[in-house]
């Protein structure tokens, strides 16, 4: 069974209209990607904000490319406990880098953020240790077979496929990147993230109300749903840089909005993310 089982969570519904949450039984709403830093990006306190603006419960916090020092996501998840989880990132050129791994699950990571061209053996010590992976690159890098090798040698943990598998910008001559991207699907261990429309839409000049974008909007997310299902899709903002597209809040119902009528967005907005990541 994929994924590591949770407590259930009481969810909220929530007004966008008039900011304002009612009590629902339904599942929570789970940002799966969005980075809080006091090096670089915005501190914790900006996310906090956005998130109860949007009525977000809960966040997985993915760690910057190029930052080791995880300590200041494990203090966000210490300070605000069964709010987050945080997914790290280890030195993998250093040799010692399964052990660097280690020692952060010790320290109550819930995931790791690795490359598609990551060895095989940092795929497989997040496998030894639980932790389900996090995985960010470009199109060309998930539709090689080094990463379908990656993927079949740990074919237990949770690998979640960032930014629409590096096809967020859309180009007539990726028919063949995206059929390979989206056919990763057959591997019962994979998961995509779906983001905001700002990703790979461009925003309508002069900006329309309510709906910003420039039509037609291509058609990623329904491919990425047709390949994966529900179960296998969550959503994630990628605050703060989504501030420098459509922002927070569209970039959540611009996607409830173009999903709407699927079965399922209970599962992409909130229980996937929850399956597959661990809160703390």
């Amino acid at each position: 069974m994929l994924g590591f089982p949770r407590a259930e969570v009481e969810g909220t519904k929530y007004d966008a209209g008039s900011h304002r949450q009612e009590e629902c039984p339904t599942m929570p709403v789970v940002d799966s990607h969005c980075h809080a830093s006091l090096t670089w990006y915005e501190p914790i306190e900006l996310l906090l904000f956005q998130m109860e603006r949007n009525g977000v419960d809960h966040a997985v916090l993915i760690q910057m490319n190029g930052q080791f020092d995880n300590s200041y996501q494990a203090e966000c998840v210490a300070r605000y406990p069964g709010k987050f989880t945080s997914v790290v990132i280890v030195d993998q050129d250093r040799p010692d880098a399964a052990d660097q791994l280690a020692r952060e699950a010790d320290a109550g990571a819930g995931g790791v953020r690795l490359r598609p061209d990551s060895p095989a053996a940092l795929f497989q010590a997040a496998e030894r240790l639980r932790l389900s992976v996090s995985c960010g690159g470009s199109a060309a890098l998930f539709a090689s077979d080094q990463f379908a090798r990656a993927i079949q040698s740990a074919p237990t943990v949770p690998i979640v496929i960032e930014h629409l598998g590096g096809l967020n910008r859309p180009d007539p001559g990726q028919e063949e990147l995206r059929q390979k991207v989206f056919g990763l699907a057959r591997y019962p261990n994979t998961y995509i993230k779906i983001h905001g429309l700002g990703e790979f839409s461009q925003r309508a000049m002069p900006v329309k109300e309510p709906f910003p974008f420039v039509e037609p909007i291509p058609s990623l997310l329904e491919q990425a749903y047709e390949a994966f299902g529900p179960s296998r899709m969550m959503w994630g903002s990628d605050y703060p840089p989504v501030s420098g597209r459509e922002g927070y809040r569209n970039a959540l119902n611009g996607a409830r909005d173009r999903l709407k009528g699927k079965a399922g967005l209970d599962e992409i907005f909130g229980g996937t993310a929850l399956r597959v990541f661990p809160l703390r």
